[in-house]
């Protein structure tokens, strides 16, 4: 018997119960009329006010129903049955007649007798069960496990679905291979692995990974996040995973997945008050289970994290964790695999090309394309098309690079100068410089929490930065205050952000890369380890104050020599600043190629879906396409 069956008894105990003492009441109702004395009913009789009268023996004496000649109910009772009413009755026409006394049946007797207790012992029992773990949610039932399972006829993802990671592929591939057949590897001496963790950015696809392991081996997969295990009583978190490592060892072999596991894995002793706390005693019974007296053979635990810096080392060791897979953020024929995988879900236009969207999406993770295809696939939909096409990526890959246009803010024809002349120095600046990506597209229509955008993307993956490309982007970076006070003569606020990036570059410089000539290749970073973390609690710094002063003189002497060098630049390119300014507010968006044709010399080009006859907009209202319809400048 289960806790579901109790369930029903005691619900349609209740109803019963229930359905009992409605009818009682409605019989009772029904029966009911006004109550008289005795000898009041014998003078109604007498005065021929009643027309008939309905005589029952009960259990206190004849109870006495009686209807009065205007259809009213009367009701009395007479402590024996009176010989002298019969003939009262009949010499005084009353129609009467003589009930017998009503015996309950058996089962009624038993349900008012002993239902109120057999409900009681039925909700007593559910309660027991409930309060032993028996139950979901019940009062001990925390202890169980949450994790979901997936079996293998559920779970429909396999290799063909996971593109961008084909070195991490190859590595979890032996795992499917000890899962179909461990004999294989067992004659050999070798052993199944005992766990994988997965460490990548976020959006990189580890639990897509650990579901296509589980897919392509065909065997139950649990997954569970590593926050389900932490709960407010002490020791819920080692009981479910004792709970968690029993359910899989009887679906051997298995995988247990669990997502995040740095919520439950961190470095131990790292609280104020002393190492006893929940996490830890989680965390001890997950070492145990992994690798403890116990064999768990056939359970393979893997899990994911973006901070394994924090993890325990207990954790990480041989035995536990044998193998790290790095799932890192894809390169460009990664992203144009993803994309493709992404975009059969979709109806694509002839002109479309992943491998130029990939392209132009450096630094994109799996997660962020697939949100680049259902953004072009909303903008398809909003201009009511049929397909999606190569400008509605385009204009996705905007919005999610620079942000969501804000059409609606209206700005002043001075402020709109200002944010042109000082995207135009960032813009100049980047294609002056050596070492710069190329600008991509510069807009002065206010996106995201800025006024103006300056977008530069890479040619090719790029995975280290040399000295002379941070000095250009700190001058870069300069460009757009410099521009203000040429040609505005004025200061503003836009340049806040640009200074804290151009400060940040410089400091890292100097106290973590090495690469100033006069501090050398040393690192004067203070200790900026988190407290709760198992490290330090106070920061500490064996560096001097003379030498501090040295570092912030260096950086100093980096800012202002690249200030001076952006200043001259911009001065030397006033032509070009001012052709540059006037086609952003013209057009209030422009890409590479115009910008090329300005740095030529030459008149920009109009946008693609610019109308010749149009005019100037006013304001931040967008150009007029050929059609007729509002164009989106992206």
């Amino acid at each position: 018997m289960n806790n579901q069956w109790f369930s029903k008894i005691a619900v349609w105990l209740v109803i019963a119960l229930v359905l009992f003492t409605v009818f009682k009441q409605f019989d009772r109702g029904v029966a009911q009329g006004q109550q008289i004395a005795y000898s009041d009913f014998l003078d109604e009789v007498r005065a021929k006010r009643i027309k008939s009268v309905t005589l029952q023996e009960g259990n206190g004496g004849t109870e006495i129903l009686a209807i009065t000649t205007d259809d009213k109910r009367l009701r009395s009772t007479a402590t024996y049955l009176d010989r002298g009413l019969i003939g009262d009755l009949i010499n005084n026409g009353v129609k009467f007649d003589v009930k017998p006394r009503e015996e309950p049946s058996i089962l009624m007797t038993i349900l008012v007798s002993w239902g109120p207790m057999l409900l009681l012992i039925g909700v007593w029992i559910y309660f027991m069960r409930q309060m032993q773990g028996g139950g979901k949610g019940g009062a001990f039932s925390f202890g169980k496990s949450r994790a979901r399972m997936l079996d293998e006829s559920n779970n429909s993802i396999t290799f063909a679905d996971v593109a961008g990671c084909d070195e991490a592929k190859e590595e979890v591939k032996e795992l499917v291979d000890f899962l179909k057949d461990p004999q294989k590897f067992q004659k050999l001496g070798g052993r199944i692995p005992r766990g994988v963790l997965m460490v990548g950015p976020p959006g990189t696809g580890k639990t897509l990974l650990a579901k296509a392991i589980a897919g392509e081996a065909k065997v139950p997969f649990f997954s569970i996040s590593g926050s389900d295990f932490v709960e407010m009583f002490v020791g819920v978190g080692a009981a479910r995973v004792r709970d968690m490592f029993e359910q899989a060892k009887k679906s051997a072999p298995c995988i247990i997945f669990v997502d995040e596991i740095d919520a439950v894995g961190r470095h131990r002793g790292a609280g104020l008050g002393g190492g006893n706390d929940e996490r830890e005693q989680t965390l001890n019974q997950l070492l145990v289970e992994m690798d403890g007296f116990e064999t768990n053979l056939g359970v393979i635990v893997m899990a994911a994290t973006n901070r394994p810096d924090i993890l325990d080392p207990a954790l990480l060791r041989p035995g536990r964790f044998d193998r790290q897979v790095y799932v890192t953020l894809p390169d460009i024929r990664g992203r144009e695999q993803i994309l493709n995988v992404h975009m059969r879900k979709v109806p694509l236009g002839a002109d479309v090309r992943a491998d130029l969207i990939a392209r132009g999406t450096p630094g994109f993770s799996g997660a962020d394309l697939a949100n680049l295809v259902n953004e072009a696939a909303l903008f398809a939909a909003r201009r009511n098309g049929r397909v999606v096409e190569m400008s509605d990526f385009e204009k996705a890959k905007d919005k999610i690079i620079m942000g969501t246009e804000r059409k609606s803010m209206v700005m002043d024809e001075d402020e709109r100068k200002n944010t042109a002349y000082h995207e135009s120095g960032h813009a100049l600046l980047g294609k002056l410089l050596p070492k710069l990506d190329p600008v991509h597209k510069v807009t002065i229509i206010p996106r995201g929490g800025a006024l103006g955008v300056t977008v530069s993307l890479p040619e090719k993956d790029r995975y280290s930065t040399d000295k002379t490309m941070m000095l250009n982007r700190i001058s870069m970076l300069f460009g757009g205050r410099i521009a203000e006070e040429v040609f505005m003569h004025q200061m503003t606020t836009g340049a806040s952000n640009d200074f804290e990036r151009a400060t940040s570059i410089a400091r890292d410089m100097v106290m973590r890369f090495g690469m100033s000539d006069l501090m050398g290749p040393m690192v004067y970073s203070e200790n900026e380890g988190e407290v709760f973390l198992g490290r330090s609690v106070t920061k500490t710094t064996n560096i001097s104050e003379e030498t501090m002063r040295k570092v912030d003189a260096e950086v100093r002497r980096i800012i202002d020599e690249q200030y001076a060098i952006a200043r001259k630049l911009i001065e030397d390119n006033q032509d070009k600043m001012h052709a540059m300014a006037q086609a952003l507010l013209e057009w209030e968006t422009i890409d590479g190629e115009q910008i090329d044709d300005i740095m030529a010399g030459k008149p920009p080009r109009p946008p693609k879906d610019w109308s010749p006859s149009g005019s100037k907009p006013s304001g931040p209202t967008p150009p007029v396409s050929a059609d007729g319809a509002p164009a989106t400048v992206a």
